[in-house]
C-alpha cells in the first residue's frame, strides 16, 4: 500500500449530513461531498491486511485496496477504471448500498473501518465531473438480439454488459420510465433521478435500446418477444408485498409503502397525480410498520411533506447497540441503527404487533391497536392505541408477481415463490430464458442486483456465443 501507517496516522472521518431542519424542505440529497484531500486521506487508512476481507463483504467484489491506493496517490482515472471493472454504476452503490464492505473491513474490528463507500462515490462522481465516463462501444456486432425484461440495476446491469459484447438488447419497462426500483422505489433525497438519465444515455450510445409502457404479459404478448430475441433476461423486481391481514386493514388511509414511495418520486419528477389518488402525510399522524430501508424511506417522505408526527414500528425485539466482534466480524452483524431519515424526528418501537384499526364513520383510519411481544408471545395487558391518519406497510416483499409474464412463460419457481435458476447459468426451466435479481433471489440490495445481472450476462454470452470475455 502507498501509505502503510496510514491507519495509525489518520482517523476515520466520513461524509457530513446537512442540517436537519435544511434538508427536510425540499427532495434533493443532502450528503456533504469529501473534498480531494480528505478522500485520498482516507483512501491512506486502507491497510496492508493481506486478506481484504472487504472484497468478499463487496457483493460485486469490488477491488477496494487496489482504489483506495489509486486515490492516495492521486491517480483518480485508474481509480476509476478499477472501481468499473467489477461495478457497472458506482454512482447508485455510494449512495444508496449499506456498505457491507465496510463491515467486513479488517479496520472495522475496533470500529475504525475505511470510508469505502464515500471513497467511491468520490471517484465515480469525479469521473462524470472530468467527462472521463464515455460510451464503450463493441469492436464487433454478434448478430444476436436479446430481450431483457425489467429495467432496474439487475436489467441495466445485464443490458449494458451485453451490449459491450456486441450483442443487440432491447429492455422492457412496464413503467413509464426507466430505472425500476431506483427510479420509483428510491427517494430523490437518497439518490436523484439524473444519475440513472445519464446512464441511460450513455447505454443508448452503445446500443441499447429501451422501451418503456411495456409490460409484457398483459400489454405486451410473451410469444412475440420468445419469437423475436435469442435469449431472455428476467430481471425484474420482487414486488408482492407483504400485507398485514387484520380487522380494519380494508380502511381507507393504509397503503403499500410502495405505492406511497412510488407516487411521491413521480409529484417529484413532475407528474400530476389525480386529486383522488393522492397519497399524502401533510398534517397527518403516520404510522410505518417495518423496521427496514423502505419504512425508514416512507419516514423521510412523510416527515418532507409535513406529517404531524412519524412513528415506525417493528415486530422483531431492539438490537443491541453494538455488535459482538468476535462472533460475527467480517459478516454483516445486526445491531442497532438510526438512518439518517429516522434521525430527522422519528419515534420508533420495538417489539410490537399491529392487533387491528380503527375507523371513523366514513371509513378512514384513525387509530392502530397494538400489543408489546415477549419473544413470540403478546404480552397480556400490554395493548394500546395509537392515532394513525396514514398508515404505511413496509414489511417487505415475498417474491415478484406470478400473474402475466411468469404465468405465460410457465417458468419453474422455487419454494419461496421466486423464478428458479442457479448463479452459475442463471437458466429458467424454459429454454432460452435466464432470469437474475430479485426475481431470481428475492428481495435484495441494489449491490446483489448488479453482481447478478453481470454474472447473468456472462452465462447468456456463452450460452449464446460457446465462450465468452465478460467477467464474473
Amino acid at each position: 500500500m502507498g501509505k502503510p501507517t496510514g491507519f495509525l496516522e489518520i482517523g476515520r472521518t466520513d461524509r457530513d449530513y446537512e442540517k436537519v431542519a435544511e434538508r427536510i424542505s425540499n427532495y434533493r440529497e443532502f450528503v456533504k461531498p469529501f473534498t480531494d484531500e480528505a478522500v485520498q486521506g482516507q483512501g491512506a487508512r486502507c491497510m496492508d491486511c493481506g486478506i481484504p476481507f472487504c472484497h468478499t463483504g463487496c457483493p460485486v467484489n469490488n477491488l477496494i485496496p487496489d482504489w483506495n491506493n489509486l486515490v492516495f496517490k492521486g491517480r483518480w482515472r485508474d481509480a476509476l477504471n478499477v472501481l468499473h471493472s467489477t461495478n457497472n454504476f458506482p454512482e447508485f452503490t455510494g449512495r444508496i448500498c449499506p456498505a457491507p464492505c465496510e463491515a467486513a473491513c479488517t479496520l472495522n474490528i475496533n470500529d475504525d473501518a475505511v470510508t469505502i463507500k464515500s471513497i467511491e462515490c468520490s471517484i465515480i462522481d469525479r469521473g462524470w465531473t472530468e467527462g472521463w465516463i464515455q460510451p464503450e462501444l463493441p469492436a464487433r456486432k454478434s448478430g444476436k438480439s436479446i430481450a431483457v425484461v425489467g429495467s432496474g440495476p439487475a436489467g441495466m446491469a445485464a443490458a449494458q454488459q451485453l451490449a459491450r459484447a456486441g450483442h443487440s438488447v432491447t429492455v422492457f419497462e412496464k413503467d413509464d420510465r426507466i430505472g425500476g426500483l431506483l427510479r420509483y422505489g428510491i427517494p430523490d433525497f437518497k439518490m436523484e433521478k439524473h444519475h440513472i438519465d445519464r446512464r441511460i444515455k450513455q447505454m443508448e450510445a452503445e446500443g441499447v435500446v429501451f422501451k418503456p409502457n411495456s409490460h409484457i404479459g398483459k400489454a405486451l404478448p410473451v410469444e412475440t418477444l420468445m419469437k423475436d430475441c435469442d435469449a431472455v433476461i428476467l430481471s425484474g423486481g420482487a414486488q408482492a408485498p407483504r400485507d398485514l391481514p387484520v380487522p380494519g386493514r380494508d380502511l381507507k388511509g393504509i397503503h403499500f409503502a410502495m405505492d406511497f414511495l412510488g407516487q411521491n418520486n413521480r409529484r417529484v419528477a413532475g407528474d400530476s397525480i389525480p386529486t383522488g389518488e393522492v397519497i399524502t402525510a401533510k398534517d397527518k399522524h403516520v404510522i410505518v410498520i417495518g423496521g427496514g430501508d423502505t419504512g425508514s424511506d416512507c419516514i423521510g417522505t412523510s416527515i418532507r411533506m409535513g406529517a404531524k408526527s412519524v412513528t415506525q414500528l417493528e415486530i422483531m425485539a431492539r438490537p443491541p447497540d453494538v455488535e459482538n466482534k468476535p462472533l460475527v466480524w467480517p459478516y454483516w452483524p445486526l445491531k442497532f441503527r438510526t438512518s439518517s431519515s429516522q434521525d430527522e424526528g422519528a419515534a420508533r418501537d420495538f417489539a410490537v404487533a399491529t392487533k387491528l384499526f380503527k375507523g371513523d364513520a366514513k371509513g378512514n383510519v384513525v387509530a392502530q391497536q397494538i400489543v408489546r411481544l415477549d419473544g413470540n408471545k403478546e404480552v397480556i395487558g400490554s395493548e394500546s392505541e395509537l392515532p394513525a391518519d396514514l398508515v404505511l406497510l413496509a414489511m417487505g416483499f415475498v417474491h415478484p408477481t406470478h400473474d402475466g409474464l411468469l404465468a405465460n412463460l410457465g417458468v419453474k419457481l422455487d419454494a419461496r415463490g421466486n423464478v428458479q435458476a442457479d448463479t452459475v447459468k442463471y437458466k429458467t426451466s424454459v429454454a432460452k430464458v435466464f432470469t437474475a435479481g430479485d426475481m431470481r433471489r428475492g428481495q435484495s440490495l441494489v449491490v446483489w442486483a448488479i453482481r447478478e445481472g453481470r454474472q447473468a450476462a456472462r452465462a447468456v454470452d456463452e450460452f449464446l456465443m460457446g465462450s465468452t470475455d465478460l467477467p464474473r
